[in-house]
């Protein structure tokens, strides 16, 4: 095992990338059932001990072509033997849920934060929307939210933050008071 202390890592912590990158091409993955480079590349990849000896591997023509669709072939059973692994598992924790029609139900949500929970209460009926024959619609103003005054060099316009039928709270504009008079 490798012990460098904190200094000399931060000192020298380039000369340690080809280990690093050793390490991390070398690393088992069960779903493919082998290391990404030797999935990538047909052979496993070379220690750093050996890296100023490389002899390079080349194929040619219909060598290559035979040797990628074996490693793909060997690839694609080895995922599929993965995923029908986390399939059994996740059958069997499984069940098959009935519901009725107008059975309440929770639905549960888990975004990256937090849980979220909807209850009855906070469900809002949406008010039908009514449309002219063009398909456009005319905005109206519900309720007048809050007031504020623009100063600008020599004249002060006062403003109005407008709630509109048909939007959410989050969509509140705000107008001139001059404009919401008339």
């Amino acid at each position: 095992m490798l012990r460098v202390s904190i200094l000399q890592w931060k000192s020298s912590w380039n000369s340690y990338l080809p280990l690093i990158e050793f390490a991390y091409n070398n690393s088992y993955h069960s779903s493919n059932d082998m290391a990404s480079f030797k999935a990538m590349y047909g052979k496993t990849c070379q220690t750093p001990l050996c890296w100023t000896k490389v002899d390079e591997w080349v194929l040619v023509g219909l060598e290559i072509v035979d040797t990628t669709n074996t490693n793909i072939q060997l690839i694609k059973r080895n995922l599929k033997a993965a995923q029908d692994r986390q399939k059994s598992i996740a059958d069997r924790h499984s069940r098959d849920y009935e519901y009725d029609i107008d059975d309440f139900v929770f639905l549960k949500l888990s975004p990256w934060k937090c849980v979220v929970r909807f209850d009855p209460c906070h469900v809002i009926q949406p008010e039908p929307l009514e449309m002219n024959q063009d398909a456009s619609y005319v905005e109206e103003p519900v309720a007048i939210i809050d007031r504020q005054d623009k100063t600008l060099r020599n004249k002060v316009i006062p403003l109005v933050k407008v709630l509109w039928r048909n939007h959410a709270v989050e969509e509140t504009t705000w107008e001139t008071e001059e404009l919401m008079r008339s």
